[in-house]
This record gives structure tokens, sequence and C-alpha cells, in this order.
């Protein structure tokens, strides 16, 4: 063989191994990050956590086309309970009077309520004034019931009521009356879906929630390493794939804030093998308290995400947020925050909790 064949052959050789070596790199440079297995995991539940939802009737909850995930179970102990009020209020509902002759047994009561708990896509309750306590309260077995009052929410986030849902309303409580021997009495239809038109407005001109998304520079993470970063922040995994939140203080409220990332690429088969380029944080800003300091804490666990994972903040369209930028939503929140005040729906009552739902 000639010394040129010879060097022909070299430099082929070199050429091949160039690329081999080339496509390694390349691949291990677009491979998506995975966990430390040897960094300390934090400190979690004994329990898998389960991201708590507003305080409604289970029946509801479950019939409901967008219905919450299931509550916090006892073994969180450890957390506030939130306060036990009753649901009805006159600011969100509509209310209808139920007079007995003589008191109704809480069995009874539960009885005869209807077995669905929704009229249209309003949630439909029924309250009882206790003997004992001289309270409203929602119908509890063992209870002796002096007077009823049954409810039906004038507006949600599929908007008002209307003149079809407040018919039904009147069916369901008539008969519900009947069944204990009581007798019912309704306000004005009109007037009522004019005040659901009116609040239904209010609550559309006032509605907010935020999402930042956070987009990988350089090599794309997979949900592994997604959940190892989000973990040290405080998020714990939600019931559904893809999804993790960061937990209220306080038993049965709504979590403060939400993570999510491609649902299917952490169901995959291998999960270590998905590459996730981008992962979303949201706040429902009305179901969460003002003092809670919400978005200053999406806007925290924003920042350190981004930058432990070499990651940006983003919004929706893809356009990087600058400190000014998320400095005027601030602003903007706090002047939303006052406005749901002035109308007694601050932000994480039951009620706004209620109507923005």
């Amino acid at each position: 063989m000639s010394s040129l064949q010879l060097s022909l052959a070299a430099i082929g050789a070199l050429t091949v191994a160039a690329v081999v070596l080339y496509n390694y790199w390349i691949s291990r440079k677009n491979a998506p990050r995975q966990a430390d297995p040897h960094r300390e995991p934090p400190l979690e539940p004994t329990v898998h956590a389960i991201e708590p939802v507003l305080e409604a009737d289970p029946a509801a909850v479950v019939s409901s086309a967008d219905a919450r995930e299931p509550v916090l179970q006892d073994n969180f102990s450890h957390l506030s309970q939130p306060d036990r009020k009753p649901q009805l209020d006159a600011l969100i509902d509509v209310l209808a009077a139920i007079e007995i002759d003589q008191p109704v047994s809480g069995d009874a009561a539960l009885a005869a309520l209807p077995t669905t708990r929704r009229v249209g896509t309003k949630l439909f309750s029924v309250e009882g004034f206790d003997q004992g306590t001289g309270q409203w309260e929602a119908l509890v077995a063992g209870r002796r019931y002096s007077a009823f009052q049954a409810g039906i929410q004038l507006a949600n986030r599929v908007g008002a009521l209307n003149n079809i849902e407040f018919s039904e309303f009147v069916v369901k409580t008539q008969a519900f009356a009947d069944a204990i021997g009581g007798s019912a009495s309704f306000t004005d239809m009109l007037e009522e879906v004019a005040r659901a038109r009116e609040l239904d407005q209010f609550a559309s001109v006032h509605d907010a929630q935020l999402s930042f998304t956070l987009c990988a520079r350089t090599a794309a993470w997979s949900p592994g390493y997604i959940h190892q970063h989000a973990a040290r922040l405080g998020f714990v995994a939600g019931v559904i794939p893809g999804r993790m939140v960061l937990p209220a203080a306080v038993q049965g409220l709504p979590a403060v804030l939400s993570l999510t990332f491609d649902t299917h690429a952490a169901m995959a088969e291998d999960p270590d093998l998905s590459a996730i380029r981008s992962f979303v944080l949201s706040l429902d800003v009305p179901q969460i308290a003002r003092e809670e300091q919400p978005y200053a804490r999406l806007r925290e666990a924003a920042s350190q995400l981004a930058a432990q994972m070499d990651g940006v903040m983003t919004d929706g369209e893809g356009q990087v947020l600058s400190d000014a930028t998320l400095d005027q939503i601030g602003l903007d929140l706090q002047q939303l925050y006052d406005a749901l005040d002035s109308r007694e729906l601050t932000a994480g009552s039951p009620q706004a909790r209620r109507l923005f739902s």
C-alpha cells in the first residue's frame, strides 16, 4: 500500500472518529437534564400530597365538569383548619326561605335532598337552622332544625344564572320543602337574573389567572429534574401527572401556586428520556388571599427555578418578562385586590373562591 493510500486511510479514520465524537457530544448536550440522585430529597409528608379543593357539596364536586382534585387527608393534621361558616351568602346566592311547623331531623332533611346538587352549571345548596347552636349550617345527621334555606349561586366562571336555571332551582327547592312538610318562598326571578348578570360582569372584569412560562435555554429537562428543583421550593406532586402544587398553609384551601408540564412526558414508559423544554407556573388570583403574598411567591419561584435550571421566564407569547413588566403586574394586582375588597369579595374568601370557580 502506497504512502498516499495510507494517508487517505488515516484521514478517513480520523474523519469517522471525529463524526462519531461530534454526534456523541451533540447527543449528550441535547439530552434532557436528569435529577441528581446524590442530592438529599426535601422533607415531605409521609403520604402522597393531594391537592386541596374549595369546600363544596361532595356530589357537586364529583358531577362538575371542572371538578377540583381531592382534599388533603387527615395525615396533614398539623395544618391549620379553615373556618367552618355557612356556605350560602345573599351576596352571591339566590336564597329561598323554607318554613316548617315543627323541627325536622338532619337525617330526614338529608334524605329529602335531591340526588344532584347542581342546577345547570350552578351549585345548589340547602342549610338548616340548628336549634342547639342557633346558627345556619350545612345539613348534618343527628341534628334538629327549626328552619331551612335553599340557595343557588348567582354566577361563576361559566356565566350568570339564567331563567331556566332559576326555574330548575324553584322546582328542586319546592320538592325538598314538600318532602319535609315545609313551605318555600321565592324572590322575583327577573330581579335575581338581572343581579346575576351584574355580578357576572363585575367578576369578568376583575378575574385574573396569571401564568409564567419557563423555557430551557440550552438542554431540555427531564420530569425528574423538574420535580427535584420544584420540590426544593416546597412544591409537591399533584394527582395529575405533570402537575405539582405549592400547598396552602390551611388544610382544605386551594394550592397557592401550580406547576404544569407535558402530561405525556410525565407518563412516558421511561420518563428520564422525555425532553421537556418548558413548563408553566400559575396563580389563580381570586382564589388566594392577598396576605399570602401569592404574586411575590410566584415571581420568586419563577426567578429561582430559571436561575437554577438555566431557563428564562417568559409570558404566554414567548416574550421575556423584564423586571419592569413584573413590577407593573404587581401594581395592577394591588388595584384588583382593592376592587374585590370594595365589593366584599376579598380574594381568598369563601365567596370569592365560589364566584371565581
